[in-house]
């Protein structure tokens, strides 16, 4: 996804107390050369100097940039990573005219052509903002243009295929929102308006990531994040026509993936100020992603989502009805999630929550990545063999181990509000009609109905204190009627 010719650039932004936000110094630019106002960031100083910021010491928000077209290379998304701390104005060592308030504030802010170094770069980025603060006098920008000129090596280190995942820990995530994980996992394939709230800006930023870290290669590929008119992954994608099974990026390529969320119509925010609402209500924006930190937009709620996932509450509304529909588990979705759910609890550790206690495979990182990889593959191979029956119902299934519609684990309502996506679209235009030989479609919990789900049903419906009341003999009748049937 690296931008040709594109080196990070570092810039200040200060709190003025008349004007507001705004930008002082950009460093590691061509001189005369402005980038705002080259590619028209007039926002840029809202989304480094996140609302709320003031109430930390130190402060990180994250946040896309839409990179002009030049002569040479085409319109296309930046990202930008800033970090905020404030000064007592008796402190300094010279204090300016300008300075009337009782506190300084400042964000030092780096642009990039991708996210995938944030975490490498949030490390140095974190201790050059507070050595510069400590000097008390900020003329002095020797500590600044070091760090920008670091950058490049810093990024160049981090390149290669991999992929470089930060934010919150999955761990952290499932042990936070439990079965509610998935729900947001298969909402955002749903492209829906996503709305995270927060008090907490950088919380509020990893949650998201976190997120879209479980699509596996989409950090790599956000590309169109930025602007809704951005559709360049569309235009370049070709199907693959060979497959090594044996290499695991090949085998991912050749299945779809990534899956493009974010193309022609849709946005990805991290942090979003209000001055950006605008673009969140016109009518080429159809989906995003997005955080707030500003309450004044939980009032608004039903325009401004489908979905709130409200950190400060850990708590997911879902605004639309046909979303909310869409969005309930099946009964192997829910014993796929309550297996990894469990296996976070039994090995969670609180002094180490992004770590098993007993430094083992099972609840690590890497095997939540593994078992949402396994599983998004898995749908994709079921909704394939499900096009094919459908398309050849009148012949012979040509899988006898499968019987019936094995994407209808998934939820039908689900994958019928899938299929009506962007992101299906260009899926199904660029994969092969029989990924389900490669991979089976076949659910990782597929099964029927057993005594476990039913418990586990019968638990979450009787959750509530009106249905506890319920008798121990209504109970089993309807649990031996759910077996019956």
């Amino acid at each position: 996804m690296a931008t040709a010719g594109f080196a990070p650039i570092v810039c200040i932004v200060d709190f003025h107390h008349a004007r507001g936000p705004e930008i002082e110094t950009w460093l590691g630019v061509e001189e005369g050369t402005d980038p705002a106002v080259d590619n028209d960031w007039s926002l840029l100083p809202f989304m480094a100097l996140s609302d709320g910021a003031h109430a930390s010491t130190e402060d990180y928000s994250y946040f896309t940039l839409r990179r002009a077209a030049t002569s040479t290379t085409p319109a296309t998304s930046l990202f930008g990573i800033s970090c905020t701390r404030q000064l007592d104005s008796n402190e300094l060592k010279v204090r300016p005219a300008e300075v009337t308030r009782s506190t300084v504030q400042k964000a030092v802010v780096v642009v990039s052509d991708s996210p995938q170094s944030f975490g490498a770069i949030k490390a140095q980025l974190g201790v050059v903002t507070a050595a510069w603060f400590a000097q008390k006098d900020f003329r002095d920008l020797e500590i600044m243009v070091k760090f920008q000129d670091s950058l490049g090596q810093l990024l160049r280190n981090q390149a290669g295929g991999m992929d470089h995942y930060f934010g919150i820990s999955l761990r952290e995530l499932i042990h936070e929102f439990k079965w509610q994980t998935l729900v947001l996992f298969k909402c955002a394939l749903l492209q829906p308006k996503m709305l995270f709230f927060g008090s907490n800006c950088e919380r509020l930023c990893m949650m998201q990531f976190a997120i879209i870290s479980l699509i596996p290669g989409l950090i790599r590929h956000l590309q169109d994040s930025a602007d809704p008119k951005f559709n360049s992954c569309e235009a370049t994608t070709v199907m693959p026509t060979s497959l090594k099974t044996s290499e695991r990026s090949s085998l991912l390529t050749y299945m779809g993936l990534p899956l493009q969320i974010f193309g022609k119509g849709s946005l990805f925010g991290p942090y979003t100020p209000l001055q950006q609402l605008d673009m969140l209500a016109d009518q080429e924006t159809k989906s995003y992603i997005v955080g707030s930190t500003n309450s004044l937009l939980l009032q608004q709620k039903d325009r401004y989502s489908d979905i709130l996932v409200n950190l400060d509450e850990d708590s997911v509304n879902i605004t639309s009805a046909s979303l909310r529909n869409a969005l309930v588990l099946s009964t192997p979705d829910r014993r796929w999630i309550d297996f990894l759910t469990q296996t976070v609890y039994d090995t969670w550790d609180d002094s180490h929550p992004g770590r098993p206690k007993d430094h083992g495979y099972a609840g690590s990182e890497e095997f939540i990545r593994m078992q949402f990889e396994e599983y998004l593959l898995a749908m994709l191979s079921a909704v394939k063999y499900k096009m094919y029956q459908d398309k050849n119902q009148h012949k012979d299934a040509i899988i006898s181990d499968f019987e019936g519609d094995p994407a209808s684990e998934y939820s039908n309502e689900y994958i019928s509000a899938w299929t009506l996506t962007e992101n299906f679209r260009i899926w199904h235009k660029f994969t092969d009609s029989h990924l389900f030989d490669i991979v089976d479609p076949k659910h990782p919990c597929s099964g029927g109905l057993s005594i476990e789900d039913v418990q586990r049903r019968l638990a979450h419906l009787f959750s509530t204190p009106t249905v506890q009341a319920v008798t121990l003999g209504v109970c089993v009748l309807i649990l031996a009627w759910r077996l019956g049937k």
